[in-house]
């Protein structure tokens, strides 16, 4: 049977624009892993590799107009969210360069022989190495920043890494413009083309992530797809390394005092931010935990009124939007469930955002109101009023991992009055950033953020986003007794290198 044509589909329409490329057969997959997998050597070199990253970066800015034309006819996402966010793309390969020019990644540790130890040391050189060809599986929502040239594949690069990127079926056309220019950058450098596969199809990913050559792979997207990959990724014969987002609700926690505070300023923001890109983040705030009283009136209010002045947005495609309709309508037909502005369809193509209230105490015990616990994606947020303290804290005691956790405090609790503190260290098992009197969507590229959290946020424990997101595709070696004309470069006492390491128990720069 003929593979499958991909196209390129207009949201606002659902009509196919043109046809992209086929889906990729078992024989495509095979020979897009087996060129990257000969393509590691190229990246041997660290200086090719930040030459190499820098360069995808300044090819990628002088594709700009049509790069972003290309993806607004995908996704509808407009030219002024996409040129930001290749901006923030271009951004991240430079980081990555900067951070395989500095070393400090490799994490090289040296041990000299210590006969006075107990028990005695021996000769020890310690530092990290690529595993090998990495998966990548692009995510709907960042056609640039979590796609082919985004973070997964600008850390794997960086770690030394070839990788073959599982396209997503919402931006083919743009995922071929962007692989044809990431290979274009790698030629200028002697970097052979199969150092970035691109395959497009179901099949193909699964067969992505049961080939034998691939080491690792980094998933952006929902819990049953990424769930289903992970699995098929423990189930090989000889399992690999799974980093995967999977979804999150990112609950915000708004106490009396702060909502006593300033209620119309946190209805405002949590308006804006659970719309931000017609509610397309991974971070968008999906439960907010309000107090009941005139206080958490007025919040509601605010909310009401921004919330009731935004238009109708273009989803990424027909099928989340159909989720979306028929999931805030299941979600609003729950007893005690209201809508001061009813999420849905907002034309035959587009959604309206809204808000759904119920009492907390619907969600404080297992029942049916545990669908309001699950991510819905698009413009909506779940507001559960709670009577007391001890209210809120039992529904986020039933909560599942999550990217985000957030409270809004008053300025007194702030500056340590009250329980603030406590409240924190309620959240901070939650979630992988923990945010006060903010508003998680906006991920930060740098080198403190973290970008995961507990199951199902994440897979694993690591980030997707910051300089640490290098770490997820190395491993770790140790050399015991080597003679030095044998050690690699990285671990020679004299360094050649000039690295970061530590020396005999002495950091040293």
């Amino acid at each position: 049977m003929a593979a499958a044509p991909v196209w390129s589909v207009d949201p606002r329409t659902g009509k196919q624009r043109e046809q992209v490329a086929v889906e990729a057969t078992a024989q495509e997959v095979d020979a897009a892993v087996r060129a990257a997998h000969a393509a590691r050597g190229a990246l041997a070199d660290r200086a090719v590799r930040a030459a190499f990253l820098r360069t995808a970066a300044d090819r990628l800015e002088a594709a700009r107009d049509p790069l972003v034309e290309a993806a607004d006819a995908e996704t509808a996402l407009g030219p002024v969210r996409l040129t930001g966010e290749l901006a923030r793309t271009c951004y991240q390969l430079r980081a990555f360069a900067d951070i395989v020019d500095e070393g400090a990644f490799l994490d090289v540790i040296i041990d000299h022989p210590d006969d006075t130890a107990t028990p005695p040391v021996p000769d020890l050189r310690r530092f990290k190495v690529p595993l090998g060809v990495v998966a990548v599986y692009s995510a709907s929502n960042f056609p640039f920043a979590f796609s082919v040239a985004g973070g997964d594949t600008a850390s794997a690069l960086g770690a030394g890494c070839p990788v073959v990127v599982k396209a997503h079926p919402d931006h083919p056309a743009l995922s071929e413009l962007v692989a044809r220019v990431l290979r274009d950058a790698a030629a200028e450098h002697g970097v052979p083309a199969g150092v970035v596969g691109l395959v497009h199809g179901f099949e193909a990913g699964l067969e992505l992530i049961r080939h034998p050559l691939v080491a690792a792979a980094g998933f952006t997207g929902s819990v049953r797809g990424g769930r289903a990959l992970f699995d098929a990724a423990a189930a090989r014969p000889a399992p690999i390394p799974f980093h995967g987002e999977l979804g999150s609700l990112n609950p915000v926690l708004v106490t009396e005092a702060a909502a006593a505070e300033r209620a119309e300023a946190i209805g405002a923001g949590l308006a804006g931010s659970m719309t931000l890109g017609v509610g397309q983040f991974c971070v968008k705030p999906g439960l907010v935990l309000a107090p009941t009283g005139a206080a958490g009136d007025r919040l509601v209010k605010s909310l009401t009124d921004a919330v009731g002045d935004t238009g109708p947005g273009v989803l990424l495609d027909h099928r989340m939007r159909d989720n979306f309709v028929a999931g805030v309508a299941e979600r609003a037909g729950l007893e005690d469930v209201e809508s001061p502005v009813a999420p849905g369809a907002g034309g035959e193509h587009t959604v309206s955002a809204g808000f759904l209230t119920v009492p907390a105490h619907r969600l404080a015990a297992e029942g049916a109101h545990d669908l309001l616990l699950e991510e819905c994606f698009g413009p909506v947020t779940v507001v559960a009023r709670y009577e007391d303290e001890s209210e809120a804290t039992a529904v986020l005691s039933r909560l599942p991992g999550n990217l985000s956790a957030t409270v809004h405090l008053s300025e007194a609790e702030a500056a340590g009055e009250g329980r603030g503190a406590e409240l924190l260290a309620a959240l901070t098992p939650l979630a992988g950033r923990v945010l006060v009197n903010a508003w998680p969507t906006g991920v930060a590229v740098a080198p403190a953020q973290h970008h995961g959290g507990p199951y199902p946020a994440t897979t694993s424990t690591s980030t997707s986003v910051g300089g640490t997101a290098i770490e997820r595709w190395m491993r770790p070696v140790a050399y015991q007794n080597t003679p030095e004309a044998l050690l690699p470069p990285e671990l020679r006492d004299d360094n050649p290198l000039g690295l970061p390491r530590r020396f005999n128990g002495r950091l040293e720069r």
